[in-house]
C-alpha cells in the first residue's frame, strides 16, 4: 500500500468531496445542509491554496482523507490566527492518516509565520475530540445549541493550539503560494511523510 501526503489539487476535487459528503449529509460534523459537488469543491480548494494550506493523504492512488486552514475572522488583528479542519474516510480512520496531515500542516502553518490554530467540534464526538487533544489541542470553550441540524440543536466545542512562539512585532504571514515556491513545505512533508510511512508499514 502506498500512502503519500501532498498538497490537494483542483483535480482531487471529486475525491474530496466524496470524503466531505458524509460529515454533511449523515451527521452533523458540518452544519453546512448540502454536500457541496465537484465544481465547488475545486473552487474552495483554489481559494484556500492562494493563502493558506490544503493537503491530502492519498493511499492506493485514492484521497483517503485532507486538511485545510482558512482565516480565523476578518478582522486585521486576527491575521495571524487560522481555523483547521481534518476529515478522513471511515474506512482509513485509525491509520494515523489525520496526526500526519495535521503534523504537515502546523509545521507549514508555523513556517508562513502563523502563531495559532482554532478548531470546532460539534458535540457529541469523543474521538475527534481525543485526536485533536492528541495533537496538542486545548478547550476554550463551547457554544451552547449554536446550531440546529437533523431536527435538534447542537453544542459546538472549541479548540486552541499554539503554532509558534507570539513575538512582540510578529512579521506578516506568508502567503502559502510564495511559501510553496521554495522548497520548506516540500520537506515539512516529507519529515511527516517518514512517519506515516512508518505508521502503516
Amino acid at each position: 500500500m502506498t500512502t503519500l501526503i501532498r498538497v490537494a489539487e483542483e483535480r482531487d476535487a471529486q475525491a474530496i468531496a466524496d470524503v466531505y459528503a458524509p460529515a454533511v449529509s449523515d451527521h452533523a460534523t458540518s452544519f453546512e445542509l448540502t454536500p457541496p459537488d465537484a465544481a465547488e469543491m475545486k473552487r474552495r480548494i483554489a481559494a484556500v491554496l492562494t493563502q493558506h494550506p490544503w493537503l491530502v493523504c492519498e493511499s492506493s492512488k485514492t484521497v483517503a482523507g485532507y486538511v485545510y486552514a482558512t482565516t480565523h475572522r476578518e478582522r486585521a488583528a486576527y491575521r495571524w490566527s487560522v481555523d483547521v479542519a481534518a476529515y478522513v474516510r471511515p474506512e482509513a480512520h485509525r491509520r494515523g492518516i489525520a496526526r500526519a496531515l495535521y503534523s504537515a500542516l502546523f509545521e507549514i502553518l508555523a513556517l508562513q509565520g502563523y502563531r495559532n490554530a482554532y478548531a470546532g467540534i460539534t458535540l457529541p464526538n469523543p474521538a475527534s475530540v481525543a485526536m485533536h487533544e492528541a495533537m496538542g489541542f486545548k478547550r476554550v470553550g463551547v457554544y451552547h445549541q449554536v446550531g440546529y441540524k437533523f431536527g435538534k440543536w447542537h453544542d459546538v466545542a472549541w479548540f486552541e493550539r499554539k503554532l509558534a512562539e507570539h513575538l512582540a512585532e510578529p512579521p506578516e504571514p506568508i502567503a502559502f503560494s510564495t511559501l510553496r515556491a521554495g522548497r520548506d513545505v516540500d520537506a515539512a512533508i516529507a519529515r511527516t511523510q517518514q512517519l506515516l510511512t512508518r505508521e502503516n508499514g
